[in-house]
C-alpha cells in the first residue's frame, strides 16, 4: 500500500514509518517543515509532502495517490484554544482525504470514558467523531497509557517512582487504566494498512493488564531493581496543582503533564477487543507490563531511543526565520560572538559540540543553567530535564534541554533555538571555523527581543554573558583538546579505555 503518515516527526510517528517500510509499504510523510525528517534513519527511504493538516489544499495534494492515511495529529498542552486547532485539522484533513480518494484513515486516539472527559479527551473525541463521519472508511484506535522508552507516560512514570521514595499522591493513582506497550500499539497501526475490509468504526485497545497508575509505579520500581515505594494517596491535590508537581519532580512540562493527569482521574479500561478479528494478536500474546517496562529501560541503557515525546514540537513555540537571515528585516537584534582557537581536528571539535546538552552540560557554570531551567519551569517552561535523545548525535527537530534542534550541518554547524519562556526569540549557534591550518571553535548567541520587557531582559543578564557563554569557548576548546590527546594515546594500545587515570571521562570533567 501506499501510506501516508502525519505527525511523523512525533513519537508514534517516528516509530511508524520504519515499520510500514519493512512491512513492504510505500510511505510519505507529510510535515509542515521537510527539514525537520532530515537526520532519521529511514529519511532517504521516503517521500515527504510539505503540508499543513489545518491547510486542505496542501493536504489534498499531499494526499493524491496515497491508499492509507495515518492521522497521528493531537495538540498535546497547545493553550487555550486547542481543540479549535484539533477540529479545523481534523476537518480539513477528512475533507482532503475525500477529495484525493484516500481509501481509509487511520487515527490514534484516547480510551475515553462514558462520561466525566477533560478538555483534551474531549478534543480527541471529537476528532474521532469527525473522522468517522467523513466520507472515507476511518479506523479508530484507542488507547490509555502507552508504555515505550522515551514516550511521555513512560517518563512521567519512571520520574516519579525514581525520585519520590515515598509518595503523597493525589487520589488518582488509585483509578484503574489498561496500559499498552508501544510495540503494540505500532503492531496495530501497521495491521490496518493491509485489512482489506471496508471498517468504519473506533476499537479499544489495551495491554493484557489492567492497573492503578499506584500498582504501575510498583511494577515499575521492581522492574527497576529499586526498593518498594510507600504511597500515600491523598484527596487534596487538584489536576492543576498535581500538573505542577509532576513539572517540578519529572522532566515532563505542567503544561503537557496536566491532560495525562485529567485523563487518569477516569478509568479507562478496554471494553472490547474486536480488534484481533482484523489485526489478530502475535502467537506469543500482547507484551504485559511488567515487560514493556524493561524493555523500555534496556532501550534507554543501550542508548537506542528511537524517538521521545519531546520530539513533537512545543506548542507556542517559535518559528519565525531566523533574524539574520536574508529575509527576516526590521527590529532590534541582540548578538554575542565569541572565538577560539583549538589545538584540535575539526571532528574532535565537532564531537564536543554535537554531545552538548543532557549529561555532558553546557560547559560553563552548570549552577547558572540549573538555575535557569529551575525559573523556567517555575513560569510553565519547559527547563533543563527534557535532556537529549542520544547522547552523541543530533537531528533537526531534537530537543536538548530548552532548546531545540534548527539546524544541523554536520561539522560545521549546530543551531539551536530556545523554548524556554522569554520576552523574545532567541538562538544559539556553535560552529566549527578554519583559520589556515588552525580550527576555529565559533559560538553567537542572538536575541530578538519582544517589547520593552524584551529589551530589559537583555540588559539585566548581560551582565551574566561573560560568565555563561565567555566560559564556554574555553571549556569547549579544552574538552575537544583533551578529546584528541586521548585518542591519540589510545591508537598504540587498543584496548585501553578513554577514561583518565582516575577512572573520569576527561570530557565530562570539563564540561562539569
Amino acid at each position: 500500500m501506499k501510506c501516508l503518515v502525519t505527525g511523523a516527526t512525533g513519537y508514534v510517528g517516528g516509530r511508524l514509518v520504519p515499520e510500514l517500510l519493512d512491512a513492504g509499504h510505500e510511505v510519505r510523510c507529510m510535515a509542515r517543515s521537510a527539514a525537520r525528517l532530515r537526520g532519521h534513519p529511514w529519511a532517504d527511504r521516503v517521500e515527504v509532502a510539505q503540508a499543513d493538516a489545518t491547510d486542505e489544499e496542501s493536504t489534498a495534494r499531499a494526499l493524491e495517490g496515497v491508499e492509507v492515511a495515518y492521522y497521528l495529529i493531537h495538540a498535546m498542552g497547545g493553550g487555550k484554544d486547542f481543540a479549535d486547532s484539533d477540529r479545523r485539522a481534523a476537518t480539513a484533513f477528512a475533507s482532503a482525504a475525500a477529495r484525493a480518494g484516500v481509501r481509509r484513515v487511520v487515527y490514534l486516539g484516547g480510551l475515553t470514558p462514558e462520561q466525566g472527559l477533560s478538555p483534551h479527551m474531549r478534543s480527541r473525541a471529537e476528532v474521532e467523531r469527525i473522522l468517522l463521519d467523513s466520507p472515507v472508511p476511518a479506523v479508530v484506535l484507542r488507547a490509555a497509557v502507552i508504555i515505550g522508552s522515551g514516550s511521555v507516560s513512560f517518563e512521567m512514570l519512571r520520574y516519579l517512582t525514581e525520585r519520590l521514595p515515598v509518595m503523597t499522591t493525589p487520589s488518582w493513582v488509585r483509578t484503574r487504566t489498561q496500559p499498552i506497550a508501544i510495540r503494540d500499539v505500532l503492531r496495530c497501526l501497521v495491521g490496518w494498512a493491509s485489512v482489506e475490509q471496508e471498517v468504519n468504526r473506533s476499537f479499544d485497545i489495551g495491554g493484557p493488564d489492567v492497573l492503578t497508575y499506584a500498582d504501575m509505579m510498583r511494577v515499575y520500581a521492581s522492574v527497576a531493581g529499586l526498593p518498594r515505594r510507600l504511597i500515600i494517596p491523598v484527596p487534596l491535590l487538584s489536576p492543576g496543582l498535581s500538573s505542577h508537581w509532576v513539572g517540578l519532580v519529572t522532566p515532563v512540562p505542567a503544561g503537557i503533564a496536566r491532560p495525562l493527569v485529567e485523563s487518569l482521574r477516569n478509568e479507562t479500561v478496554c471494553r472490547e477487543h474486536d480488534i484481533a478479528r482484523y489485526v489478530p494478536d502475535p502467537p506469543e500474546g500482547l507484551v504485559g507490563f511488567g515487560d514493556s517496562v524493561a524493555l523500555a529501560l534496556r532501550r534507554i541503557r543501550e542508548a537506542k531511543v528511537a524517538t521521545r515525546w519531546s520530539s513533537a514540537s512545543t506548542p507556542g513555540a517559535p518559528s519565525d526565520p531566523l533574524p539574520t537571515d536574508p529575509d527576516w528585516a526590521g527590529g532590534s537584534l541582540y548578538v554575542d560572538r565569541r572565538a577560539r582557537r583549538v589545538r584540535a581536528s575539526p571532528e574532535a571539535l565537532w564531537a564536543v559540540i554535537e554531545s552538548v546538552g543532557g549529561e555532558n552540560g553546557w560547559y560553563s557554570l552548570p549552577v547558572a543553567w540549573r538555575a535557569r531551567g529551575f525559573l523556567d519551569r517555575l513560569v510553565g517552561g519547559v527547563g533543563l530535564r527534557r535532556g537529549r535523545r542520544d547522547p552523541r548525535r543530533l537531528r533537526v527537530g531534537d530537543a536538548v534541554d530548552f532548546w531545540r534542534v534548527e539546524e544541523v550541518e554536520p561539522g560545521r554547524l549546530l543551531r539551536l533555538r530556545a523554548e524556554m519562556r522569554l520576552p523574545g526569540l532567541a538562538w544559539l549557534e556553535l560552529g566549527v571555523g578554519r583559520v589556515g591550518e588552525d580550527t576555529v571553535y565559533l559560538q553567537r548567541a542572538i536575541f530578538h527581543p519582544r517589547g520593552l520587557a524584551g529589551h530589559l531582559y537583555w540588559r539585566s543578564i548581560s551582565p551574566f554573558h561573560s560568565l555563561i557563554f565567555g566560559r564556554m569557548p574555553r571549556n569547549v576548546a579544552l574538552a575537544a583538546e583533551r578529546g584528541a590527546v586521548a585518542v591519540r594515546q589510545r591508537r598504540p594500545e587498543s584496548a585501553r579505555s578513554g577514561n583518565d587515570s582516575s577512572g573520569h571521562n576527561r570530557q565530562d570533567t570539563v564540561s562539569r
